[in-house]
């Protein structure tokens, strides 16, 4: 049985197989939980990535990397929607964004993952909308036999973490 669980922290410093990073397009790192991998797991990091994706990803994609400094062996690189850009399915994008950074995990052999809340913050999806479908997602993918055992909701602060622990108490 999948083991799905809330933590207050920084991502980074988590012993997972696979954390998710909230990148960019361009996946040459950025500010927020983007920055702050980039900043732990290393120049490596960037490297990987240039010379794997040099042309990027769409939103909703994931890819992997290896996690060079940080604890975890894998980063997960997806790109969530910008939420204030009209003309999406931003629901859509925010399930595929977790739906294959799982799959991913799984084509890995991965048996943990971390995820931050995608696109919360400066991509502006409100939380709790936010929260909803990727526990949501993370349930269905559960459901279909993804064979990860354990599922982190990695979260920055006090609100995003009540939001998904309300979700998965209910």
């Amino acid at each position: 049985m999948t083991k799905v669980k809330v933590v207050l922290g920084d991502i980074t410093k988590l012993k997972t197989d696979a954390i998710v990073n909230a990148a960019n397009v361009a996946l040459r790192g950025g500010g927020g939980v983007d920055g702050a991998i980039h900043r732990a797991a290393g120049t490596g990091l960037l490297e990987e990535l240039i010379e794997k994706y040099p042309d990027g990803i769409v939103v909703g994609e994931a890819v992997p990397t290896f996690g060079h400094k940080l604890k975890a062996m894998y980063v997960i690189h997806t790109v969530g929607p910008r939420y204030y850009l009209g003309g999406v399915d931003h629901a859509k994008l925010l399930a595929d964004a977790y739906r294959n950074s799982m799959r991913v995990a799984n084509d890995l052999g991965c048996k943990s993952i971390a995820f931050p809340s995608i696109s919360t913050g400066v991509y502006g999806y409100p939380i709790a909308e936010a929260a909803e479908i990727a526990v949501r997602t993370v349930q269905e993918e559960i459901a279909a036999g993804n064979e990860l055992q354990e599922i982190v909701f990695c979260c920055f602060d006090h609100e995003a973490a009540d939001c998904y622990k309300e979700l998965l108490a209910s």
